[in-house]
């Protein structure tokens, strides 16, 4: 008898091209399916919530899969898939779910962090941050983050090649705090768009550097134009912090086929 998993996986993709399989470069998802081929004898394809790119890592990457292994308890079924998994990708938790659970389209809301390492912080073994040269204003980034809060188009803050039909989305949290030696840039949204979260935290980091107003960042979002963002930060930084879902796991209309269709 087959059953739908719902499974919650985190993963350091510093050496990894990204979550997506593909012909050239290791990928999160062709190791975690060879690891279900080896559980299974046979392939296992697996639907992730988020598409991450080259070197982001993931703390609550969710995804769902079809198994026929039935005497396997649900319980113990993470024990198993670790035991075929490398040692930077780990599966947190697993849960039976209704076989309409779709681990990207009912997802209702995806949340990330992004991590700096403060001055005087520097560590050569965190692969999960990337360095400041000075120490910021958590409340001016806090302030200059606010415009960027609820429903916008947000083509200011993607690439020029994003295939979404539709760039508006709805930030529904976006704040700073310090935290042991870190800068940490928290935003939650029903979907990103590529490269989105990395060009937010690098333009509102520059911005800081110039003491720049909320009403600076109000007119690049109005501009509408990728020549209004400032660089992208790093991809060591980012972090798919956590996906939520609704009580009952049914799926909603997608929102657009391509969320998460890079680094977000």
């Amino acid at each position: 008898m087959s059953r739908t998993l719902k499974v919650t996986i985190a993963y350091d993709g510093t050496d990894y091209v990204g979550w997506q399989a593909q012909a050239r470069g290791r990928t999160v998802q062709q190791e975690v399916e060879r690891a279900l081929l080896t559980m299974h004898h046979h392939s296992v394809p697996v639907v992730a919530a988020g598409r991450t790119d080259s070197g982001v890592h993931a703390d609550g990457q969710v995804v769902h899969f079809t198994t026929d292994i039935d005497s396997l308890p649900v319980d113990t079924y993470c024990r198993a898939l670790n035991a075929n998994l490398p040692r930077d990708i780990r599966a947190l938790d697993a849960t039976e779910v209704d076989p309409r659970f779709h681990a990207r389209h009912s997802a209702l809301l995806r949340t990330y962090r992004y991590y700096w390492r403060l001055p005087g912080c520097e560590s050569a073994t965190d692969r999960r941050s990337a360095p400041l040269r000075r120490f910021p204003s958590v409340a001016r980034l806090n302030a200059i983050a606010r415009p960027l809060l609820g429903v916008h188009d947000f083509s200011t803050f993607t690439l020029p090649s994003e295939a979404s039909t539709s760039r508006v989305r709805d930030v529904r949290q976006l704040s700073f705090f310090p935290a042991k030696g870190r800068l940490v840039m928290e935003i939650a949204a029903n979907a990103f768009l590529w490269r989105m979260v990395r060009l937010i935290a690098g333009t509102l980091v520059e911005l800081d550097t110039v003491r720049c107003e909320p009403v600076e960042v109000e007119r690049r979002l109005r501009a509408r134009s990728h020549h209004e963002s400032g660089a992208a930060a790093p991809a060591a930084g980012l972090v798919l912090h956590r996906v939520e879902y609704g009580a009952h796991h049914a799926p909603r209309e997608a929102y657009d086929d391509s969320i998460e269709g890079g680094d977000e």
